[in-house]
């Protein structure tokens, strides 16, 4: 990633968004004194004035006035994956730096155009994969050498909702195809497997109306390095178990890791495997940011390893569409 020039501080930073994450981030903002917390829009104006309320910071009527708003250095962006490109373009030509949390677009020939005019702009284009710095991704990235060479790997989340709610997450439009929504069981894969060759995938919906009940994806990734990845991605009223399983098979042993529970199984020998909580990734993410924007200091995921996790998951949404497996070349 190309060096930015460092804003002064304090930097000021607008949000878009008012929900969980939006919250996140604003407490990480205001708990550093390298930031300040200015503007922040939502989709409803009730909530977004009490946001702004309760965080010390003016409620804008949309995102629009958000991204030109003059006293901003920083747009983080906590909305509808289907808006997310389109904020993020306007961002960035208006000279803001910008924060996303994935995907950056549901559209991948979009995601790499904002890439490119970042890089022209020279502003950083930051994709949130707090995934990545989770205790489970780091304490099975550590653990992979103890298996010698994987060749199969799974993971597998399922989500029961009794009803399911009527909200964006189960909308097609604002959510997305699943694995592109819910971009990070693809990135995992990418991150400790590199390069995929070829992406075969399967979906379901239960369908009401707008929104659907319930959704069920699966896919099968083949990575350059011969290793066999299936993913799958469940969620919704027709789920009665809740699952959240990531296991590794290689050479000389097989990594489960079953909720936040690990273990290393070799044959009768079980060794467990400590994994680090998922509390306080928002606000982690969002120091890492203000590190580099002020010091320099690297990022633990670039926007192209995002883009590169959204052509997969992109083409598992062809590959349904066509009811065919997708050549992939990187």
């Amino acid at each position: 990633m190309t060096q930015i020039n460092t804003p002064s501080l304090p930097i000021r930073a607008g949000l878009v968004g008012t929900g969980f994450a939006a919250k996140l981030r604003a407490e990480a903002l205001q708990s550093d004194s390298r930031s300040h917390l200015v503007a922040v829009s939502g989709h409803t104006p009730e909530k977004t004035q009490e946001f702004a309320r309760n965080h010390e910071a003016i409620a804008l009527d949309s995102w629009q006035q958000l991204v030109e708003h003059p006293d901003l250095d920083l747009v983080i962006i906590c909305t509808i994956n289907r808006d997310h490109g389109a904020i993020a373009q306007a961002a960035l030509e208006a000279g803001k730096h910008v924060v996303v949390e994935y995907p950056l677009s549901l559209d991948p020939v979009e995601a790499e155009s904002l890439i490119a005019l970042a890089e022209a702009q020279g502003k950083l284009l930051h994709v949130e994969h707090i995934e990545l710095l989770g205790g489970l991704h780091q304490a099975l990235r550590q653990a992979l050498p103890e298996i010698g060479n994987p060749f199969y790997a799974r993971y597998i989340t399922i989500m029961p909702q009794h009803p399911a709610p009527r909200r964006w997450t189960y909308h097609p439009e604002q959510f997305g195809f699943p694995l592109s929504g819910a971009l990070s069981r693809i990135q995992r894969f990418t991150d400790l497997f590199g390069n995929v060759t070829t992406v075969s995938c399967q979906s379901r919906f239960w369908e009401a109306s707008d929104y659907y009940k319930a959704c069920l994806c699966t896919a099968q990734l083949r990575f350059t390095n011969n290793l066999i990845a299936e993913v799958t991605y469940g969620k919704g009223e027709v789920f009665w178990q809740g699952l959240r399983n990531f296991e590794v098979h290689g050479e000389q042993g097989t990594l489960v890791f079953e909720g936040d529970q690990g273990s290393l199984i070799r044959g009768e020998e079980r060794i467990p495997i400590e994994v680090g909580g998922r509390r306080g990734l928002f606000g982690k993410d969002t120091g890492m940011v203000l590190d580099y924007l002020v010091e320099g200091t690297p990022l633990y995921v670039s926007a192209a390893a995002s883009l590169y996790a959204l052509k997969v998951a992109d083409a598992a949404r062809q590959s349904v569409e066509g009811k065919q497996a997708i050549a992939f070349y990187p």
